[in-house]
């Protein structure tokens, strides 16, 4: 089997549904463009990835698939992802202007490809441990703007069967913790709650926090600083009983000095960051080594949370998959990514992926088509 070309879908959505039932602020980009890349090989096979957009950058990533990647692919065999996963990594070096995320991606649709080849879904492939995965809904800042909207988004969440809940909040101490409290008291104790800060605090007002979130029993205070504030980190690591998440940003070859150096509790990552499906589980096999839970990260487009479910299910280092907005929900026919009534995610029984893409959607939604063939 060989890659004879790829196709590139950029597909549109308005930020109005971000942000409803507010305005969208101005300044911010009126269109979240999510790239849906298509794998073509010889054989008729073809596998499926997608990136994530909601920044301006979707047309921006699928020019580079197309210009930077297309010659490492075309020609090669997919079934080969190992391979072509470590010529990526090496071009990398040289490739100053971009992460490694985006030929990450890539290696998400050629795991799709293996799958259909062997008709075994991709968590089997990678030697499945569970057939689902717990999932907490996270209330993205928008939605909580007040305490009221904090409460009933809270209860909201809790009604729908959801294990868990997320809470973005980066308006520092004063601001939050109130609604830290608030959210416990409406949750009621036990229920699991976490808190994401979204690299905005300064260390005094980490702490503050964190000893709140030592009285309140939250599960973790994820991302307090930027993951490059690695001795910011392990000193709030040592001083609060809440495990601190972090790393969501770090590259799969920096993440060990976070480990070695015992600056976070518990590793954040996913397919989109940690450079696909190949990346993903290198880097779990890490965690497993070193005792560090890995706690899986939305990669924000469905083809990619699709991955991460697969790659769930076929490890026991991630407690929990994070469900966010409903925008992040399309294009897919059935409901693979909605829970059900035991709070979980179930894996995929088809092949690859084993997702059915609502093409007609798709097309409809399509704002441009990027093709490079050489069958």
């Amino acid at each position: 089997m060989k890659i004879t070309g790829i196709t590139t879908k950029i597909v549109r959505r308005s930020s109005e549904q971000w942000y409803a039932p507010h305005p969208v602020p101005a300044g911010y980009t009126p269109y979240f463009d999510f790239p849906l890349t298509i794998i073509h090989t010889d054989e008729g096979i073809e596998g499926y990835t997608m990136d994530y957009g909601p920044l301006g950058q979707g047309v921006a990533s699928a020019y580079a698939v197309h210009d930077v990647y297309f010659n490492d692919l075309v020609g090669r065999d997919p079934l080969n992802h190992e391979a072509i996963w470590q010529q990526l990594r090496s071009k990398q070096r040289h490739l100053y202007n971009f992460r490694e995320a985006i030929w990450g991606n890539l290696d998400v649709a050629l795991w799709d490809i293996k799958g259909k080849m062997a008709n075994m879904p991709i968590a089997v492939l990678l030697g499945k441990y569970r057939d689902k995965v717990p999932v907490y809904s996270t209330c993205p800042p928008q939605t909580i703007t007040t305490e009221e909207e904090l409460r009933r988004q809270v209860a909201l969440k809790i009604g729908q069967g959801f294990q868990g809940i997320k809470l973005q909040l980066s308006g520092g101490s004063k601001a939050d913790i109130p609604k830290l409290r608030l959210a416990r008291e409406t949750a009621g104790e036990g229920f699991p709650l976490m808190l994401d800060s979204s690299a905005v605090l300064s260390f005094e007002d980490a702490l503050k926090i964190g000893y709140t979130l030592d009285e309140l029993s939250y599960e973790w205070f994820e991302e307090p600083f930027p993951d490059a504030h690695i001795l910011q980190l392990k000193k709030l690591s040592q001083a609060i009983r809440t495990p601190v998440l972090a790393a969501e940003t770090v590259g799969l070859f920096e993440l060990p000095h976070y480990m070695i150096e015992g600056a976070v509790d518990l590793i954040r990552g996913d397919v989109h960051h940690k450079s696909g499906i190949t990346g993903a589980m290198k880097a779990i096999a890490m965690c497993e080594m070193m005792g560090f839970g890995f706690e899986i990260h939305t990669a924000s487009a469905p083809l990619l949370d699709i991955a991460n479910l697969h790659v769930g299910c076929a490890t026991r280092a991630s407690r929990f998959l994070e469900s966010h907005h409903p925008l992040f929900r399309f294009g897919l026919k059935g409901d693979l990514l909605e829970i059900r009534e035991d709070g979980c995610l179930h894996c995929p029984v088809g092949p690859g992926l084993g997702v059915e893409i609502d093409w007609d959607w798709i097309d409809d939604h399509t704002v441009k088509e990027l093709k490079d063939r050489n069958d």
